[in-house]
């Protein structure tokens, strides 16, 4: 197996907390629903591309910052992992408390070009300060400071993500009309997604301090 391979038991953990965040409601999925019920299906997909390209960016860059810090500062990167789990509390009782918020723009006078839409997507994205906060805390909770090959993990991480969660946004934008009316009709379906986020990432947080509280 190569060294930049995670064990299997983080590769699953992480595919879960993956499809668990790719299904809960945001700005990325706000988006792509709204591109395919007001200009088709290929906007919506564009989107989705476009978000995809903006988690390689935010991986890209993760994976080289802490792997700097590693080098230069494990207490940091310690610290870093602490917060991560915190963040991750933070998130699940946002999930809770406020839920989503999942809204569906109309469709503007003048018709976006696919190229736009696959731009639009990126730049949702990358300016999201929730997914660099959540890619900045969530990635090093998966790698091990002392471990050499901690790079090469956090990019098959990263990759592991977007591969996961294409096919989920596809299945996103080829269902956006009974996904939208179900947002806005019943309450449950948010409710359920929610409450499903804020368990897995409550289990990882816990999981994460009680395992830094043995060191």
């Amino acid at each position: 197996m190569p060294g930049f391979v995670p064990d299997l038991p983080v590769i699953l953990a992480f595919a879960l907390a993956t499809v668990v965040l790719a299904i809960t409601p945001g700005p990325d999925m706000a988006l792509q629903l709204s591109r395919a019920i007001n200009y088709g299906r290929a906007h919506g997909l564009a989107c989705m591309a476009g978000a995809m390209a903006g988690i390689m960016v935010h991986t890209t860059l993760v994976a080289l910052g802490i792997s700097v810090l590693i080098i230069a500062a494990p207490p940091l990167f310690l610290g870093l992992k602490i917060v991560g789990a915190l963040y991750l509390l933070w998130l699940a009782y946002q999930a809770v408390v406020h839920g989503g918020g999942l809204r569906i723009a109309e469709a503007a006078k003048r018709k976006p070009s696919v190229g736009q839409s696959f731009a639009t997507g990126i730049g949702i994205n990358l300016l999201n300060p929730k997914v660099v906060l959540f890619f900045v805390t969530f990635l090093p909770q998966f790698v091990d400071a002392h471990d050499p090959s901690a790079t090469g993990k956090l990019f098959f991480l990263g990759a592991e993500f977007v591969l996961l969660s294409i096919p989920l946004g596809v299945a996103t934008v080829f269902a956006a009309d009974w996904l939208a009316a179900a947002f806005r009709h019943s309450k449950w379906v948010e409710r359920a997604l929610n409450w499903s986020f804020a368990a897995i990432f409550t289990t990882f947080a816990v999981t994460i301090l009680t395992a830094q509280a043995r060191h």
